[in-house]
């Protein structure tokens, strides 16, 4: 094959110095991505955490797990469970201040997340429910509303399936029971292929994350630098093991037995878990309060954090009436 291609470039020279050209630029490309220095983002302004709450861990098992809290310690339990692109922080760090006058909020980091332990290997999410469920006996919770976004919506209906005496309220927002119906081995290579570009440049993946952060309005200009030094700290395999977990995931044949209070928060332009699984899954339960976030994206549990507080105030309100 290295043959034919030489006599290619030979025939042809134009070729042949495009060729020189691209293998000199891949070399350079690579030596830089080894030996050269990380560069540092440009921010302009005073640059802050913008949710300076600090936080412990707690073993479940062997495992440590890390936990943060807001708000009175008496309070009506609200937990917040991130999904697969965020940790606890990142996701909400404009929602959890919104309900901590009025709940104790729990924001827990999964496994293989934020700064709870990072353990190799494959996991399912009903792992990462039975997970939380520790956490809450260590905290000592026993019912809460239990608020899960993405990837979290689908750990919490396992939550709400597996260890139903911590659930006494189900908030799901942007999931699905199915949340790749479709297309599912193209999706596959999607996370394949996503985690081979992380490989290759963890920091150019930071960085073209937080360009769209911004563009959505989700993250402001002084947490820049927070932003990009949390998504430096994802691990390759880990981060796309959780979208694995998430591609294996189907609560249709049990999720119509989940019997608490429900409200589900649809996301109406939602470009990651569509809408039409999100209502799938309404459909599937118990008579939930749907609630729909009209030209919403699955970024807006960060740019639009006002109106879902605005939905749990009213669900929860109306629970405890």
């Amino acid at each position: 094959m290295s043959d034919i291609c030489d006599a290619g470039v030979r025939q042809n020279p134009a070729r042949g110095a495009a060729f020189r050209w691209a293998r000199r630029i891949a070399l350079g490309w690579l030596a830089w991505r080894v030996l050269g220095p990380e560069l540092q983002p440009r921010v302009s302004g005073i640059q802050r955490r913008p949710m300076a709450v600090p936080g412990r861990t707690v073993l479940v098992g062997e495992r440590e797990l890390f936990v943060r809290e807001m708000g009175p310690p008496d309070a009506p339990p609200v937990v917040l469970i991130h999904g697969m692109g965020f940790d606890g922080e990142m996701t909400y760090h404009r929602l959890a201040p919104l309900l901590a006058d009025r709940y104790r909020v729990v924001i827990p980091d999964h496994r293989t997340f934020g700064k709870s332990d990072w353990p190799r290997g494959r996991y399912e999410i009903s792992d990462l429910a039975d997970d939380l469920a520790g956490v809450l006996d260590a905290i000592d919770i026993e019912a809460a509303t239990v608020f899960g976004y993405s990837l979290g919506g689908m750990v919490a209906q396992e939550l709400a399936h597996r260890h139903p005496r911590h659930v006494a309220r189900l908030v799901l927002a942007g999931t699905a029971a199915v949340p790749i119906p479709r297309f599912r081995v193209l999706a596959r290579v999607v996370f394949w292929l996503g985690r081979g570009v992380m490989r290759l440049s963890r920091v150019g993946f930071a960085r073209a994350t937080t360009r769209v952060m911004q563009r959505s309005g989700a993250i402001a200009p002084e947490h820049l630098r927070w932003l990009r030094g949390s998504l430096l700290r994802r691990d390759p395999t880990l981060y796309y093991e959780a979208g694995h977990a998430a591609w294996r995931f189907d609560s249709r044949p049990w999720v119509n037995k989940v019997r608490v209070p429900t409200m589900v928060i649809i996301p109406t332009r939602d470009q990651v878990v569509f809408p039409a699984a999100q209502h799938d899954l309404a459909a599937r339960l118990d008579g939930p309060i749907v609630v729909e976030l009209a030209g919403a994206r699955h970024e807006s549990i960060i740019n639009r954090s006002e109106e879902y507080a605005a939905a749990v105030f009213r669900f929860v309100g109306s629970a405890e009436e």
